[in-house]
């Protein structure tokens, strides 16, 4: 089993930037590939990032191409998105979800967190 705890939600103003964090336990880390999504308000939860396990490898959700960058720090047991230009749109719920694998479907994931809240200001 993996437990899963985001943190680093909070009120941004847009153009602002901030970092969610997420520490894993209960299982070897590094063999698991780790994600964010994101779920905003009677909206369908989507992928937003992705990471290998090595850290060498990642992805995103075109509309947060050249804005977030995921990274991961096998030592610390921890997965990190920093957020910078941060838009109106970028408002949801954050969750950190692990996986064996490598998809991007929320049907994919094996593990989750319960989600951060992050509120971008217009």
């Amino acid at each position: 089993q993996v437990q899963l705890v985001e943190s680093g939600g909070g009120l941004a103003q847009a153009g602002g930037s901030l970092r969610l964090s997420c520490v894993a336990s209960g299982r070897t880390f590094s063999s698991l590939t780790m994600d964010w999504f994101r779920q905003a308000p009677e909206k369908e939860r989507e992928f937003v990032a992705g990471i290998s396990r090595s850290g060498v490898t990642t992805r995103y959700v075109d509309s947060v191409k050249g804005r977030f960058t995921i990274s991961r720090d096998n030592a610390k047991n921890t997965v990190y998105l920093q957020m910078n230009s941060l838009k109106a749109e970028d408002t949801a719920v954050y969750y950190c979800a692990a996986d064996r694998e490598w998809g991007t479907r929320p049907r994919d994931m094996d593990y989750w967190g319960k989600g951060t809240l992050v509120t971008v200001s217009s």
